[in-house]
């Protein structure tokens, strides 16, 4: 079987595990390696975190890296009320024993994307502040990459305010290098994660898998996103980080539109807004996805949770 071979960049979070988890369990993808950075938690959280979902998931082959431990421009805002002081809110895994590498995150994208014989996908699960320092330090990178598929963003309101969702709040300087790069972009954002939801039902099909990692997944989906539950009145938790694995394996299950996507940067009141215009003259710069197959996400998750 051919491989995709792929980056993924994140701040784990519980969804950010789950993700991870997916990923891990799809032979499609060649995961290059997992970088980190701060947004969920702070960095020395989140690269712990990482380690620890990879010997969850026997995958300790898969190095780790760390990368910027605050936004470009702005403090760190973390989202421990969401994710718990840990970003692993509802399990506790032992300290990792596999190393954190030594090589900034920044540093390991520029040259595995420089050195990488065919381009490269990259996941990006958190705030867009590695990936933005990479594109500063080596614009060139650009070339090598054959598509960024992001978490973030929303056509038309927010999460963290009412106007911006959390990844890109919490960077939106990074972000307005990411999409003002010219890159293949695809961002996935609240319109399509707020249908994805985490009902009773579906949180009772992944505690049937009755393995560690199935239990594990269970125990940190069991009071993830009841903020935004009870906030819209929706019948589960949104569950965001893992549809981007689950674009990246299976795209068809997605409803994308082209659109120029504009971040807001300096607006006290708008900060972090991912303005989409579907309408603009001028040539879009991302797939901005509308529409997704819920059942067949949470399908496709609990099939690839059950190999591992």
């Amino acid at each position: 079987m051919s491989t995709r071979p792929i980056l993924i960049d994140c701040d784990p979070g519980v969804d950010d595990a789950i993700a991870l988890l997916l990923a891990f369990a799809s032979p499609e993808l060649h995961l290059l390696g997992i970088t980190t950075v701060a947004g969920n938690v702070p960095l020395a959280l989140t690269q712990t975190n990482a380690r620890r979902i990879c010997e969850l998931a026997k995958r300790t082959e898969i190095p780790v890296y760390a990368g910027c431990p605050r936004p470009l421009l702005r403090p760190l805002e973390t989202a421990a009320a969401i994710h718990g002081e840990t970003g692993l809110q509802g399990i506790e895994l032992p300290e990792p024993q596999m190393p954190l590498q030594p090589q900034h995150a920044v540093d390991f994208l520029i040259e595995t994307l420089m050195a990488a014989a065919d381009q490269v996908t990259i996941a990006t699960l958190g705030p867009l502040t590695n990936l933005a320092v990479a594109l500063i330090q080596a614009p060139q990178i650009a070339g090598k990459i054959s598509e960024l598929v992001l978490m973030g963003g929303a056509i038309g309101h927010g999460n963290v305010t009412p106007t911006a969702e959390f990844n890109i709040y919490v960077d939106p300087h990074a972000a307005h290098v990411v999409f003002s790069s010219g890159i293949k972009l695809t961002m996935i954002g609240l319109d399509v994660t707020h249908q994805v939801l985490t009902t009773p039902a579906r949180q009772e099909a992944i505690r049937s898998i009755n393995t560690p990692v199935g239990k594990t997944a269970t125990a940190l989906l069991e009071s993830y996103g009841e903020v935004d539950r009870q906030r819209y009145g929706l019948a589960g938790s949104p569950l965001h980080d893992p549809c981007v694995i689950a674009y990246v394996l299976h795209p068809e299950l997605f409803t994308c539109r082209a659109g120029r996507v504009a971040i807001e940067t300096t607006s006290a009141l708008t900060l972090g807004q991912t303005v989409v215009d579907f309408r603009s003259p001028l040539l879009p710069n991302a797939s901005v996805a509308c529409g997704v197959d819920a059942p067949a996400i949470y399908q496709l998750l609990i099939d690839r949770l059950s190999r591992l």
